[in-house]
């Protein structure tokens, strides 16, 4: 096999295990939050950290660039906004995470 057939191959076999590890994670999240108030909010905060750092690094695998994904983010809040969506009506929700990505560049 060519070398580079190996690297698609290598490439694929990531993106599988990545994907793997998002259903994973957000299996563990739902399973945390069934179980009340008691739970440890680290382990909640470790599996929503831990989904967006895969879903970041899926997106590099798949050819989009981490300032692709943020300035799409935005782009989406900014939408939000402006149609008000009721996420946004009820607390802004949408407003904060937008000044958050574009404060953070």
């Amino acid at each position: 096999m060519k070398r580079d057939n190996l690297n698609i191959m290598r490439n694929i076999q990531i993106i599988e295990d990545l994907k793997a590890e998002l259903l994973c994670i957000i299996g563990d999240f739902f399973k945390l939050l069934t179980r009340g108030t008691n739970v440890a909010q680290g382990a909640i905060l470790d599996c929503i950290s831990g989904a967006i750092t895969v879903l970041y690094i899926l997106a590099d695998r798949l050819g989009y660039s981490f300032t692709a994904v943020d300035e799409n983010m935005k782009k989406k809040l900014k939408m939000g906004i402006i149609d008000e969506d009721e996420i946004e009506k009820e607390g802004k929700d949408l407003s904060r995470l937008y000044t958050h990505l574009k404060e953070r560049q």
